[in-house]
């Protein structure tokens, strides 16, 4: 990605882009947390494109074609998740099974349109925060006796709980949701099964980029606070 006019001042609207990018590569593995931070730091001191592209240049360009820095991108807003690029991939897992031991099914990998969990005095997580979808309507079906299944959902999934416990529990922490936190688009999870002697339990808990977009906003502020602050010193 290059500008031809390298000295023309850079928007806040274009320094959160550059930061959304890093955000991206960090997730993805290509920059290590160190590397991120610093390069964060230097995005939102920016006052130029020049300044901000070199931040970028080694980073692939979103959907594979370079295009310039003011454009706009094809995405969802900042903070949101585009479900519709994220529903209707193949499976790459059915389900899981877990006696005496445990099982993860985590990160990026795509929930079937009907998945099975099964555990048996073991112990099973189920995170969907970063999943991809085989369909819009998802059915995750947890069975466990004298055993435990963890299931994570984010704040912004439309997530049904009807499963129930017998001397155990089937947690509802996670059902339903706010409304207003629903994003457009998002598949509708259903947890269903029960619970012998154990527990199913679901919760919501944001993306690990969303916590680190919280940490980075706060950080700005006190960093612009501090500014304000230097800069009325300096005038007094």
């Amino acid at each position: 990605m290059t500008s031809d006019l390298p000295d023309m001042r850079a928007s806040d609207a274009e320094r959160e882009r550059i930061a959304e990018r890093l955000r991206d590569a960090v997730a993805e593995g290509r920059l290590d947390m160190e590397e991120f931070e610093e390069r964060l730091d230097a995005a939102y001191r920016a006052r130029t494109h020049g300044e901000l592209e070199p931040l970028v240049r080694d980073l692939p360009v979103p959907g594979g074609s370079p295009a310039p820095l003011a454009a706009p991108p094809a995405t969802a807003a900042a903070g949101t998740v585009d479900y519709t690029r994220r529903t209707g991939q193949p499976p790459t897992s059915k389900g899981a099974f877990a006696f005496w031991s445990g099982f993860g099914r985590k990160g990026t990998w795509t929930v079937a349109r009907r998945f099975t969990a099964v555990v048996l005095q073991g112990g099973g997580e189920i995170d969907l925060r970063d999943a991809n979808f085989e369909d819009r309507d998802i059915v995750i079906r947890c069975f466990t006796v004298m055993g435990g299944i963890q299931v994570t959902v984010p704040p912004d999934m439309h997530v049904d709980v009807r499963g129930f416990g017998f001397m155990g529990g089937f947690g509802e922490a996670g059902s339903g949701g706010d409304p207003d936190d629903i994003a457009p688009g998002s598949p509708r999870v259903t947890v269903t099964g029960f619970a012998l002697m154990g527990g199913v339990g679901v919760e919501r808990k944001l993306r690990k980029a969303d916590k680190q977009r919280l940490k980075e906003a706060r950080r700005r502020e006190r960093l612009e606070k501090r500014e304000s602050g230097g800069t009325k010193d300096e005038l007094e």
